[in-house]
């Protein structure tokens, strides 16, 4: 079997979130299977120069990008037994960020025809070709569409991956013949038509073989107007192809027995580390030192889709209880200021950072007690499975992703994973930390049973590559 992924990103080469850490953990993983595995990726300014000094040239060519034509270059680094090839274009990829230019669409409609017309150039025709996000989801239209008549790319079949449906690349009808240089047949008659413009997720939608997403609930949610960010109805269309495959995360970097970033490691058979890690913790956010108070944690993006509005509700009651709070993330500066101002008036509860440490983060997965997640909605979410592999239990809104992957406290069975609310309140996220807080204080054998049952969760990229697997084998 060979396989091609597409995407505007990988780690670790550059990435700006979930897509970054998919990209650079399922293909290495996949690749310890009998499948040959090889990456497409823009060449962005971003690259690492460990990286970039160790690319090797293989070929050039020219892209016609409607009525411009562009170079192309292609590079290639073969790392962790993956092939990795780089689409080398200095106008459309020599830019301080990966997205968010006024020229997006010329961008990526430049990249996909490059990856497409690069398969013959490199003689790399794979069995699957595995698409993500807007950025590539045209490549499944444009292999019926345009690009029909290669012989070599008849049998390729075409998988899409959408990692956050709020991104969906709509444009003007016009790129069609500007940019692609196709007809316009297929946006008279509905095909790719979202609401008078180019829907390229759609197209990606209604072209690929089969759809997925990252965690079994979002494949539902998305099909319903609350979460479907109008593509519901297609969704719903092409349901029959539509799956949900979980996210792993990598266990080797994210190990609590191993990890050079913690004072004292620890596992599961053995805690004491954890509670070193919780001093220092505690130390470090210069919050006085209480073992027996619980920490409750945050690492995140501070927007109002991951709930932080939420939070800041309940803040100051959460701090009349016995606990200590402590935050790390960067996001709305509307969001930052309050949780700043917060920990100025509670300087011995509460401990704000509003910055991107990757240290930190580890830090503060191992040495918290509580983690609290309370997105209003959620693909799939990383945070939540590295904080139960740290044995730092989630509190989460049960949506998409953290519905599917942490078990809620069960008070009758004394089971679980972490805890949950389903409405999407400040209250019912106030009434799920109380009940950490109470079983946390009043029945520590039953928070360390569930501390042992979250540490020993399997959510490894080798448990979610098998699913893949299986899903392209099917496909063939």
């Amino acid at each position: 079997m060979k396989l091609l992924f597409a995407s505007a990103e990988c780690a670790p080469f550059f990435k700006t979130g979930g897509l970054g850490d998919v990209i650079g953990a399922l293909p290495k993983e996949l690749a310890k299977k009998d499948v040959e595995v090889a990456v497409v990726l823009p060449l962005h300014k971003k690259m690492p120069a460990a990286y970039r000094e160790n690319l090797e040239n293989v070929t050039s060519f020219s892209i016609d990008v409607g009525w411009r034509s562009q170079f192309c270059g292609i590079e290639r680094l073969k790392m962790d037994h993956v092939t990795y090839y780089f689409i080398d274009n200095l106008y459309y990829f020599d830019r301080d960020d990966l997205y968010g230019f006024y020229d997006d669409g010329e961008r990526f409609a430049f990249f996909q025809m490059a990856l497409i017309e690069m398969m013959e150039a490199v003689d790399y025709i794979p069995d699957i070709l595995h698409v993500h996000d807007f950025h590539t989801a045209m490549v499944p239209f444009l292999l019926k569409e345009k690009y029909h008549w290669i012989e070599a790319y008849q049998n390729i079949r075409t998988v899409l991956t959408i990692h956050n449906i709020e991104f969906q690349g709509r444009y003007h009808p016009e790129v069609l013949s500007d940019l692609f240089g196709v007809g316009d047949r297929k946006y008279h008659d509905g095909t790719i038509r979202f609401k008078d413009d180019i829907n390229f997720l759609k197209s990606g939608i209604v072209y690929a073989d089969r759809v997925n997403t990252v965690s079994h609930s979002y494949a539902r949610e998305i099909q319903t107007a609350e979460f479907g960010n109008g593509l519901e109805g297609i969704l719903r269309q092409e349901q029959g192809k539509l799956s949900g495959i979980v996210n792993g995360i990598d266990y080797e970097i994210n190990n609590p027995e191993t990890d050079l970033a913690l004072k004292s490691t620890y596992s599961s058979a053995d805690l004491s580390g954890k509670k070193e890690c919780k001093q220092e913790l505690q130390e470090r956010m210069g919050l006085p030192v209480k073992k027996d108070v619980p920490v409750i944690a945050v690492v995140s993006r501070l927007t109002h889709q991951k709930g932080f509005h939420l939070v800041l509700e309940e803040l100051e009651n959460l701090l009349q209880y016995d606990v200590q709070f402590v935050l790390l993330g960067t996001g709305d500066p509307a969001l930052e200021h309050p949780f700043q101002l917060i920990s100025e008036w509670y300087p011995n509860k509460c401990a704000v950072n509003i910055t991107f440490d990757v240290t930190l983060a580890q830090k503060i997965y191992a040495g918290a007690d509580i983690f609290l997640m309370p997105s209003k909605f959620e693909p799939c979410g990383l945070s939540q499975l590295i904080s139960m592999r740290y044995g730092t239990l989630p509190v989460v809104h049960e949506i998409g992703g953290l519905k599917d992957t942490v078990e809620p406290y069960n008070p009758i069975e004394k089971t679980g994973t972490g805890f949950g609310f389903s409405l999407f309140t400040p209250y019912y996220m106030m009434e799920a930390l109380k009940k950490a807080i109470h079983v946390y204080q009043e029945e520590k054998d039953v928070w360390d049973s569930l501390i042992q049952s979250a540490m020993v969760q399997d959510f490894s990229w080798e448990t979610s590559s098998e699913q893949y697997y299986l899903l392209y084998k099917e496909i063939l």
